[in-house]
């Protein structure tokens, strides 16, 4: 059972979620929070496996929600997947560095909101991985968002820098383990290992950090 916890201050948006989580097997709403205080409030209290995150909302936003979250020890298991309207939005990237496990457009199908919520409960792969690396290649390219400590990309070894560069492109697992010729356990394994090293949550973090350490460079830069 993955417990979600829905956070928007749009009331027929919650309610949308709701009914489309509830009636299908194996999730379990565990709240609603209408703005981003409520939002690390719930997480605190209820410890949901996922949190359904709007970026804009009054007060605390999505994006100061997430990093509370995400920087709470005791919330370490909880994952925050969070919506936007928009594609290619600043923010959306300021909430990936912020420890967000990926985006998700509101557009989205429900089909691909179930499956996304399932990938990032998982946290086998990177969400939306297209759009997402579109975007982390339009903002990382600014100097002025080169933030975060890349240091400890040297301490992983050189297969595990060929790994980091290809979770950075949207691999899965199982294509790491063919574009290497390699095992899909040893590709597990190596990812495991590099997250341990550099200290990540998830798979989105490590693609974070692989372009701003600049081991991936954007293209057309």
């Amino acid at each position: 059972m993955i417990r979600v916890l829905l956070a928007d201050d749009q009331v027929l948006v919650r309610a949308g979620f709701r009914v489309l989580l509830e009636t299908e097997d194996g999730f379990e709403v565990v709240g609603e929070a209408g703005n981003g205080e409520e939002a690390v409030a719930m997480a605190t209290e209820f410890k949901p496996d996922i949190v359904v995150m709007d970026i804009r909302m009054p007060g605390v936003d999505g994006i100061e929600a997430t990093r509370k979250i995400t920087s709470n020890p005791d919330l370490d298991h909880v994952k925050v997947l969070v919506l936007t309207t928009f594609d290619v939005d600043e923010y959306v990237y300021d909430a990936l560095r912020s420890g967000a496990s990926g985006f998700l457009l509101k557009d989205t199908e429900p089909v691909e909101l179930l499956r996304a919520i399932k990938v990032v409960a998982d946290g086998d792969s990177l969400l939306a991985p297209t759009v997402t690396r579109r975007l982390i290649a339009e903002f990382v390219g600014r100097p002025e968002n080169r933030q975060i400590d890349t240091s400890a990309v040297r301490e992983i070894t050189d297969r595990e820098r060929e790994v980091l560069a290809l979770v950075a492109g949207g691999l899965s697992n199982d294509e790491i383990a063919n574009q290497l010729v390699i095992s899909a356990a040893t590709a597990r394994t190596h990812v495991s290992r590099i997250m341990t090293k550099i200290g990540a949550r998830d798979r989105a973090q490590l693609v974070v950090l692989a372009y701003e350490s600049g081991l991936v460079t954007p293209r057309g830069r």
